[in-house]
């Protein structure tokens, strides 16, 4: 065999091989990618609602009440003529700032208790226990809905009630965790050189506790999006003539049968919205796993 032939038959060198995709490289999947672009056109209709709606959500037109879905109004109109796209696009912001509130609230407050009573122990895990376990026992929308009556109906207050019904999850995840890696030989060691115990626990318990946490908070963030719509759409959340996912559909429950459309595509966005974070904190604890 000549060199030539050699030379042409040995294999391309790695510079001038394809480059691969950045998401492969990072192990990510179509359904992965798809999930994060459609979670940033929901942060784009957040930010810039007045940019992608093409009508004022709040704006009737008595003369066009459910026309089905058309290039002049994409997700039809409902029964007074408001274009449903536009609602759907401002009503994000509602139901999605509702639910950060309610993730916050569970993720601050029951990491909080679950480190503490986890490390301390005692008398005063005991308490926190408890209080957790009553917590679970109470269906969590049922616990919310006690809330908001307290409270005062309004998205806020939604928002706090199904926060409060989440401590308990974060609660036992941490302490879990804390648990744990308290007995790890650097925690042992740390004491033992005499660290202070609230530099102990910000210095090393909860870097190794906070990831398990997140990735369930990801998924508690599926799980507030439902609940918040789920109260709106009972009528204990945002108010009309407000736009807001839940409150969309009960609008347009009473119109199913002549105007499908009015339930239909609120019910894709908050389907899609929920599947795309359950994809999100898979992607969350591959990276950070």
């Amino acid at each position: 065999m000549s060199v030539q032939a050699t030379v042409r038959s040995a294999p391309a060198s790695p510079a001038a091989a394809p480059r691969i995709p950045w998401a492969r490289r990072r192990g990510l999947g179509v359904g992965d990618v798809l999930s994060v672009a459609f979670l940033l056109l929901v942060l784009a209709c957040i930010l810039l609602p007045g940019v992608l709606a093409p009508f004022d959500p709040l704006a009737e037109s008595p003369d066009h009440p459910l026309e089905a879905p058309s290039l002049g109004h994409l997700f039809g109109t409902d029964y007074i003529g408001r274009d449903v796209l536009s609602r759907v696009i401002h009503g994000s912001a509602t139901t999605i700032s509702g639910s950060v509130i309610a993730v916050i609230l569970g993720l601050v407050v029951g990491s909080v208790l679950g480190l503490t009573s986890a490390y301390f122990g005692r008398a005063y895990d005991t308490a926190v226990s408890r209080v957790v376990d009553v917590l679970l026992s109470i269906p969590a929308l049922l616990l919310a809905i006690t809330i908001i009556v307290a409270l005062g109906f309004g998205t806020v207050n939604a928002a706090i009630a199904v926060g409060v019904s989440s401590v308990a999850v974060f609660c036992r995840l941490m302490r879990s965790e804390v648990l744990t890696i308290k007995h790890q030989p650097f925690v042992e060691a740390s004491e033992h050189l005499g660290a202070n115990k609230i530099w102990l626990l910000g210095r090393h318990i909860l870097p190794n506790a906070y990831s398990s946490v997140l990735s369930l908070a990801a998924l508690q963030f599926g799980s507030a999006i439902l609940s918040i719509a789920a109260l709106s759409f009972l009528g204990y959340g945002a108010q009309p003539p407000n736009p807001e996912w839940g409150l969309l559909i009960a609008e347009g429950r009473n119109y199913i049968a002549t105007a499908p459309w009015l339930v239909a595509f609120p019910s894709v966005v908050i389907i899609l919205t929920v599947l795309s974070v359950g994809k999100l904190s898979q992607i969350v604890r591959k990276q950070v796993g």
